[in-house]
C-alpha cells in the first residue's frame, strides 16, 4: 500500500497531507510490519507519481480539502479520459488517467479529503484542521490495520470502516 501525503507544510492547513504522514511514519516505525505500506511526501501530485501506484494492491492520497463535509471523506479515484494531462502538477483524476495510460489499467486509488480553513502563506495549521487530521489519522489507522491478513476481524470490520468514513457510523 502507499499513502501520499500532498501538501505545502508553510501554508497554514495545506499541510494536513504531510503532517499526516509524519504522524503515521512514527506509527509504522512501530510496527515490525513497516514494508507493508510506503509513504510518500509531495507538494503536489505529478505524471511521475503514476509509476509509485504500480503493483499496489491500494493507494491512497492525502490531501487538505478547502471544502467538502468535515472532518473528511474518502472517495474512490476514476481517471478522466477527457483531460489533457499537458502540466506537471495534476489532479487525482488525472494522476490515475495518466497511469491508465501507461498501463491499460484504472489504478486501486482513493482520495482521503481533509478539511482544512486557511491555506495562506505562513498560517498555522488551525483548530479545526488539526482536529480533522486527528480524526482522518484514526480512519487510516484503522484502515491501516484492516490489510493485515492475520486479523481475524478484517471481514466484520471493512464496512464499519468505510460507514465511518462517510460519517455514518
Amino acid at each position: 500500500m502507499l499513502v501520499i501525503g500532498v501538501g505545502n507544510p508553510d501554508r497554514g492547513d495545506d499541510a494536513i497531507g504531510p503532517l499526516l504522514l509524519e504522524r503515521l511514519r512514527a506509527d509504522l516505525q512501530a510496527d515490525a510490519r513497516t514494508g507493508r505500506v510506503e509513504l510518500l511526501d509531495a507538494y503536489q501530485l505529478q505524471p511521475e507519481h503514476a509509476l509509485e501506484l504500480r503493483g499496489r494492491r491500494r493507494s491512497i492520497i492525502v490531501d487538505a480539502a478547502a471544502s467538502g463535509p468535515a472532518p473528511f471523506s474518502v472517495a474512490q479515484v476514476s481517471p478522466d479520459p477527457a483531460l489533457d494531462i499537458t502540466t506537471h502538477s495534476l489532479s487525482p483524476p488525472a494522476l490515475a488517467a495518466v497511469y491508465q495510460r501507461l498501463f491499460a489499467m484504472a489504478p486501486a486509488l482513493n482520495v482521503l479529503a481533509v478539511r482544512g480553513e486557511r491555506f495562506g502563506l505562513g498560517e498555522p495549521l488551525s483548530i479545526a484542521g488539526a482536529r480533522n487530521l486527528a480524526a482522518a489519522l484514526d480512519w487510516l489507522r484503522l484502515s491501516l490495520r484492516l490489510l493485515r491478513p492475520q486479523d481475524p476481524a478484517v471481514g466484520r470490520q471493512g464496512g464499519r470502516a468505510d460507514d465511518r468514513a462517510r460519517g455514518q457510523g
